[in-house]
Parts: C-alpha cells; sequence; structure tokens
C-alpha cells in the first residue's frame, strides 16, 4: 500500500474472459472485463459519465460527452461516443496511436449499495502486434481503469500525486506483473500456444514496467 492508494484483492475482484481468433494479418480479439461496485447504478453511472467526477479517477477527460461526441482521455485514447441509454450503458469508438477499435461499457443495478459494471472491448490487431504484446497491451491497461474507479467508489477522489507516485513505485510494478500473468493465462484458454503466450507476458511486463517496447 502507498498512501490510500490499496491494491490488495482488485485484481481478484475483477472477472475476465477473452475469445481471440487468427484472421490471418489480424487477430480479432474480444475482452471482457466485469466488477462490481459498493453503490447504486446512478451514481456509478454518474462516475462514469460526468466530466467532474471522471476526473477523480481517469486523467483529464476532455471533449462533448454526448451521443456524436468526441472525446479525449489525456495520455490515452479518443473517441466518439456511439450510443448512450443511460443508466444502462453506452458505447463508443476507442481509438489510441492510430489504431481503432470499440468499447461497450453495461452497468447493472443489484440493489440499492451494489452495481456492477461491465466493459467489452472488441479489437482486429495486428498480427505482429498480438504476437509482441497478446492481450496484456490493453488488459493491463484496462485493469489500471478498473482499479482507478474501484478506488474512487470505495474512497472518493484521490489527490493526482499520489497516482503518479503509485505508477512509479513497486507495488505499481507488482500490479502490473500480475494482470499481465493473468491476461496470458486467458490467453492460453482462448488457444494460444503457453510459449507464445508467455513470452507476451515477458514483453508486456517489461513495457509497463519501463515504457519501452520490447522487440520480437
Amino acid at each position: 500500500m502507498t498512501g490510500s492508494i490499496e491494491t490488495t484483492g482488485q485484481l481478484d475482484a475483477v472477472e475476465r474472459s477473452l475469445a481471440a481468433s487468427d484472421n490471418g494479418a489480424t487477430w480479432h480479439a474480444v475482452a471482457v472485463l466485469s466488477q462490481e461496485h459498493p453503490v447504486g447504478v446512478d451514481d456509478l453511472w454518474d462516475a462514469c459519465t460526468r466530466a467532474e467526477r471522471l476526473s477523480r479517477w481517469l486523467p483529464q477527460v476532455t471533449g462533448e460527452l454526448r451521443v456524436g461526441g468526441r472525446f479525449h482521455v489525456e495520455g490515452n485514447a479518443s473517441g466518439t461516443i456511439e450510443t448512450c441509454d443511460a443508466p444502462r450503458g453506452f458505447a463508443s469508438t476507442w481509438e489510441f496511436n492510430g489504431r481503432n477499435s470499440h468499447i461497450a461499457v453495461r452497468l447493472a443495478g443489484l440493489g440499492d449499495r451494489r452495481s456492477r459494471l461491465t466493459l467489452v472491448h472488441t479489437a482486429d490487431v495486428a498480427a505482429y502486434r498480438w504476437a509482441q504484446f497478446g492481450p496484456g497491451a490493453t488488459g493491463v491497461g484496462w485493469d489500471c481503469m478498473f482499479l482507478g474507479l474501484a478506488l474512487h467508489t470505495h474512497a472518493g477522489s484521490m489527490p493526482a500525486e499520489e497516482g503518479k507516485a503509485w505508477e512509479l513505485g513497486e507495488e505499481a510494478k507488482e500490479f502490473f506483473a500480475d494482470s499481465s500473468r493473468r491476461w496470458a493465462d486467458l490467453a492460453v484458454k482462448a488457444g494460444i500456444p503457453e510459449a507464445d503466450a508467455r513470452a507476451a507476458e515477458r514483453r508486456t511486463t517489461d513495457f509497463y514496467h519501463t515504457g519501452v517496447e520490447q522487440p520480437l
């Protein structure tokens, strides 16, 4: 634990699944993450769709948060909001480093003070990119976002400087490595040869530790 950032049990609290198919030049991948939160569905919806709330657990989000609007997550992705069905979910493109994919976010109420968020990320990944990093390239990033949201719904806002300090510490490295391993486990279950999945896991972990892509 660093300051008020408590990660114990977070990776276990997220349910994940992966479907992947080889299309030759690309791999078609569908990653699903889901987690319960100790807030009602309306509160969870507000946390995921209102700029002031988003800034408490994500980097700054700018743009028009409406159907047809463009948004940008500072230092991360941009996209266009395609559908919105408050408070049940929304869908958008997810555009990062010239690569376009799609996300769908679904919310479900589980009572007055419980709700579940499920994210479905659908992408066609260049074959060389998949071979290099596998599903962990984006999976570790989603696990970090799920951590941010969980910290927010459990404890409210977190000082940005505290989050940055955590990212540079040993606990973050352990979190990245554990997340990377779990995505490699899912890759094996999806039919990826074990040796290939573990090699991609190592490169993904190294990238999240150093910020430098490792060659094949």
